[in-house]
């Protein structure tokens, strides 16, 4: 006799425990991960943790109300993100309002009118000449060769790099060295306390020479040195108030992060070219000399006179005077040294770029020339009194709703209702460790939007459970055994679980793509507790009611398990019989 074939549903019912230890294991792990990371519950955003709502309006230059564009409106907000970020305020929101707008949120514990003041001025991008530059914190006045990365902070410690170095963009394959210190830094103060030759009029005016202004301009550069001499750039409060109030025409103190990772502390002159005076800058790869990752920048016709007379003055000088550093907001994110006078109106930066460290110090080029300035509209304090009374009674109403449906649960499937609260705990559980998480893994922030994405997640979870029950019960009510009922109908609730799981995801996947803000949040909170409610359906709620259904409660049809044949008017079962042989035809005698 032939041995009748294992069909999939034989296969799924046998073994439906690997799929609740599958799910137990991702919610130990979830949990410990957690408490390991010290992050036990979601971040909050403004609304609940209270904090400074900043709107600021952007006032184009004259004769450029164009320049008021999606391309620099997307720029002006990374540039406020890398400012309040600098504060130490990683839970900032900055945000595009409509086509001149921008707002910036931040939570409570930042001081308001600094944050103000940080997000509501124009980035300024300058290049000033280095006078004297050593590791912050160590002894001496040596230069270890700095990072050549767009962004001072993203070099990771202990990556060797070449010195980056500014050439002639048509030049042949340029050198990469590292430089060593030269003038004492008291010398280089004294023959740099002044504007160079290159420098505009205003400047030199600004400025006058120590001949002309007795001993002010030694005193100012021993008060220069003695502050250098006390700099500690590995502080981030210090490293924040260093360049405050200092203007374009005079020296300043600034900071940047060497290819070692370590601080460097710089004295530089006065700026001799504006960012504004770079007409635009690009990352290009460099495969006819070899020289990789490079970054090209092409300067007006007024910059490109500046940056002539300032590359062939400093390529006179012994290293490190002999390097520009290249100031965005009072950070040094570039130093390059010169060998010429670059005097075609363009330049490669050179060295042992990567792609993305290549894209990062163009970008900033670029940022430098940003011809917006913004004007403060208002700022509010937001506390969180009046978004806690919401959450509040956002909480009330999500409860009342979670009442009703257990006691709809209760009232219509009974027994199946264990199985449809369980499957609810199991998804705020998930829920809730995920959110905790996220808050330091992305960002992620819990406000009032979000908490309402959570709760309509209930509906749509509760949902894919009655879809299910429903399908086993009208299995049964056509006159088939539990066990049989819970296979056959599996497919077809699947799918349509699936389909309604995607047509809400696809509802929150678009809503976060068109939207901003706080809208943003309810979206994902939608999008992630659908995604969960497909993986709790999958692996807890269908391997529990398949285990269930082995249990003589439910297989036998207890009249309290929701699953009774008798209460659900199912038929009777159909049985096969024989048909009756034709009786024969009598023979004739």
């Amino acid at each position: 006799m032939a041995t009748p074939k294992k069909g999939r549903s034989a296969s799924t019912q046998s073994k439906p425990g690997r799929s609740l230890v599958l799910i137990l294991i991702a919610l130990v792990a979830l949990t410990g991960g957690m408490f390991a990371s010290g992050h036990t519950k979601p971040r909050l955003g403004i609304d609940l943790a209270g904090g400074t709502s900043i709107t600021l309006r952007a006032v184009p230059e004259a004769g450029n109300e164009a320049a008021i564009n999606k391309t620099n409106m997307d720029t002006a907000v990374s540039i406020m993100e890398r400012r309040v970020n600098g504060l130490g305020v990683s839970e900032s929101e900055v945000q595009t309002q409509g086509r001149e707008n921008i707002i910036v949120n931040i939570p409570k514990g930042t001081n308001s009118e600094q944050a103000r003041k940080q997000v509501g001025t124009t980035a300024k991008l300058y290049f000033r000449p280095v006078l004297a530059t050593e590791v912050s914190g160590g002894k001496g006045t040596a230069s270890p060769s700095p990072s050549p990365t767009g962004s001072p902070s993203d070099e990771p410690s202990g990556k060797a790099t070449d010195k980056p170095e500014a050439t002639d963009k048509n030049s042949a394959s340029p050198s990469a060295t590292p430089t060593t210190q030269g003038r004492a830094v008291t010398d280089a103060l004294k023959a740099d306390a002044t504007p160079s030759a290159s420098a505009s009029d205003d400047k030199a005016k600004a400025s006058p020479s120590p001949s002309a202004s007795g001993g002010s301009a030694e005193a100012d550069a021993s008060a220069l040195q003695a502050k250098y001499a006390k700099l500690d750039c590995t502080n981030e409060k210090t490293r924040s108030t260093v360049g405050d109030g200092v203007k374009a025409s005079e020296m300043t103190l600034a900071c940047g992060k060497n290819s070692q990772g370590q601080w460097q502390k710089y004295i530089l002159g006065p700026a001799e070219v504006d960012g504004t005076d770079v007409d635009k800058a690009q990352a290009t790869l460099d495969t006819q000399r070899g020289a990789g990752w490079t970054v090209q920048m092409d300067f007006t016709n007024g910059g490109a006179k500046k940056f002539g007379d300032i590359t062939g003055k400093l390529a006179q000088n012994q290293p490190p005077q002999n390097q520009f550093a290249i100031v965005l907001d009072g950070d040094v994110v570039s130093d390059p040294s010169v060998k010429e006078a670059l005097t075609s109106g363009n330049a490669e930066i050179s060295g042992n770029f990567t792609q993305q460290s290549a894209q990062e110090l163009s970008n900033m080029l670029s940022y430098g020339a940003l011809p917006l300035t913004f004007k403060v509209d208002s700022m509010t304090t937001v506390t969180a009194a009046l978004g806690g009374d919401q959450l509040q009674a956002g909480l009330i109403a999500g409860a009342i709703g979670l009442a009703l449906v257990v006691i709809y649960l209760l009232a219509y499937y009974r027994g199946l209702s264990f199985i449809a609260i369980l499957s609810l705990l199991v998804s705020a559980a998930l829920t809730y460790t995920l959110m905790a998480l996220l808050g330091p893994a992305i960002g992620f922030a819990l406000n009032l939007p979000a908490v309402c994405g959570a709760i309509v997640a209930i509906g749509i979870t509760a949902d894919s459970f009655i879809v299910y029950f429903e399908r086993v019960r009208d299995e049964i009510r056509e006159g088939r055994s539990l066990r049989p009922a819970v296979e056959r109908a599996w497919p077809r609730a699947r799918r349509t679980i699936l389909v309604s799981d995607f047509v809400s995801f696809l509802a929150a996947a678009v809503l976060f793509a068109v939207t901003v803000g706080k809208v943003q949040g309810f979206a994902f909170t939608l999008g992630l507790t659908t995604l969960l409610d497909v993986v709790v359906v999958f692996l807890f709620t269908k391997p529990l009611l398949t285990l269930m259904a082995r249990r003589p409660f439910f297989a036998n049809g207890h009249k309290w398990s929701g699953l009774d044949p008798k209460g659900l008017g199912a038929q009777p079962p159909l049985r096969r019989t024989r048909r009756p042989a034709a009786p024969a035809d009598p023979k004739e005698a």
